[in-house]
């Protein structure tokens, strides 16, 4: 008797629609064949499945495998260079013999000419001769913009569980399991959603606070109540993608009847409404934010500036919060900056050398815009790093290693600049580290996040402060040009 034979595939993006910037296929991380296997030991949901399938002594088929970082809308060329990927590998395998299709996803994929890859390609899965039937299976980020597509043509979907996503991989884990629970007991779950009206901003979404902590808690109970329900799902959608689907959404694993799954649904949709004003974020005016760090003592404080949040898919460039520390005389602060053109402008200097440098600003016309100043060269990198924690968001997208391109530090009046020519999402304190900057010695770090950074920064912090400053992940949605978004939803109207 042959082991089963499982497909293996991973396509992973958050789409911005309302950035400037298009994602094209040289942003994109593409491993193909046994390269995708190569990914064992790496720390990634695709990791995760591959420990499975391991214990479970599967032969998995691999196809391919593109991630990109958030960004701007996807061209689509990079949909259908994928699925043609996926296709060639696809076909022979189930003439072969095939019994199952494992997915690593994301869920907020938009492209130029789609609203809903994810969607398209499950029912392209489900078109092609001999695989109408087969158990599919994947993991997908909590921030998806879930949709009825991707509910009607998947079996067994997985959504991260915790923001941070320090749980990613473990996700991918469980629905690998599920995938040989299906095979094992011979029995194919189906799935059920529900979009409910509501859009938070990413700053919304923590599931250490209310409402993502007690939604997460009533699914979880749902789980341990009814076997007959392999996972319960809490999708706090992606507020950046114009797309009808985001937002809030429930879905469910369930081999039981639907009514009971509908009834699941309803629990759920009503415990959200009811919370639904704690999704909505408090944030500091910047000036007093800063104001009140310096008049306390010891460090580090976080300024955290979600409208330049680099894991929702903004530039990372902005520099209002560096503006912020100069005008206020902070002489021991730090705050990264992607800006490949000042880094390129340093090329030559030496330590101790002065440059004048336009930094930042370039990437967003929403932001405060470059700021021109003279910058004391201290050293640059080839910006390669290791990630300190190996169960960190960017370690299950990215895996451990992480380059953010030629970078440089430079000094402004006492404030530390480090410069990347890649963005590169402030997730892991090795980032700073690698780079000389030790984070614990400061008195405020500049962090561009929302809710991911708190697994890395929050152990070492005094004190954070969320800050309201321009910039295309603002959690002020009612700014946001919405075109396709469903409506009514809260906040946005009265729902």
């Amino acid at each position: 008797m042959r082991a089963p034979r499982i497909l293996l595939a991973g396509l992973f993006h958050e789409t911005h629609s309302f950035t400037e910037d298009v994602t094209r296929m040289a942003d994109f991380a593409i491993r193909r064949g046994d390269d995708v296997l190569a990914r064992r030991g790496d720390g990634s949901t695709v990791d995760g499945f591959l420990e499975v399938a391991e214990a479970q002594g599967w032969d998995v088929v691999p196809a391919s495998d593109y991630t990109a970082l958030p960004s701007g809308i996807v061209a689509h060329d990079v949909f259908e260079s994928f699925w043609a990927d996926l296709a060639r590998t696809l076909k022979p395998a189930l003439a072969q013999g095939l019994d199952g299709i494992w997915l690593a996803l994301h869920g907020a994929m938009v492209t130029t000419d789609c609203l809903d890859p994810e969607g398209e390609l499950l029912a392209r899965l489900r078109a092609v001769a001999g695989a109408e039937h087969l158990p599919i299976f994947a993991v997908f980020d909590l921030h998806a913009n879930f949709t009825a597509a991707m509910a009607r043509h998947a079996n067994g979907l997985v959504a991260y569980r915790e923001n941070p996503h320090v749980d990613a991989r473990d996700a991918a884990v469980l629905s690998a399991k599920l995938l040989a629970r299906s095979l094992v007991e011979k029995t194919r779950p189906y799935m059920l959603a529900r979009n409910v009206p509501i859009v938070w901003a990413p700053t919304g979404t923590g599931t250490a606070d209310v409402p993502m902590r007690d939604l997460e808690s009533l699914a979880r109970r749902i789980e341990a109540e009814d076997p007959k329900i392999w996972a319960a799902n809490v999708i706090g959608g992606y507020s950046f993608s114009d797309v009808p689907e985001a937002g809030v959404a429930f879905s469910v694993v369930t081999t039981g009847p639907a009514a009971k799954a509908e009834a699941t649904l309803d629990r759920l949709e009503q415990l959200a409404v009811s919370l639904r004003e704690f999704g909505q974020p408090r944030e500091w005016n910047l000036d007093a934010a800063l104001s009140e760090i310096k008049g306390r003592s010891g460090g580090p404080y976080l300024v955290i500036e979600p409208a330049d949040n680099i894991g929702g898919g903004a530039p990372g460039d902005d520099t209002a919060v560096l503006r912020g520390f100069l005008k206020h005389g902070f002489k021991n602060a730090a705050v990264a900056i992607a800006d490949a053109a000042a880094v390129a402008a340093l090329d030559g200097a030496r330590p101790g050398d002065t440059r004048r440098l336009s930094i930042g600003g370039k990437g967003s016309r929403l932001g405060a815009g470059p700021i021109d100043a003279d910058a004391v060269f201290v050293s640059r990198s080839d910006g390669n790093f290791t990630l300190e924690d190996r169960n960190s968001h960017l370690a299950a997208s990215q895996g451990i290693h992480f380059s953010m391109g030629p970078s440089a530090v430079v000094r402004i009046d006492g404030v530390t600049v480090l410069l990347t020519s890649r963005r590169t999402p402030p997730f892991d304190l090795g980032q700073l580290r690698s780079q000389g900057i030790i984070p614990e010695k400061l008195t405020a770090i500049g962090v561009k996040a929302a809710v991911a950074h708190r697994r890395a920064y929050d152990p070492i912090a005094r004190g954070s402060y969320t800050v309201a400053t321009p910039g295309p992940c603002s959690s002020a949605l009612a700014n946001i040009p919405y075109r396709r978004l469903r409506r009514p939803i809260f906040p946005l109207d009265d729902a």
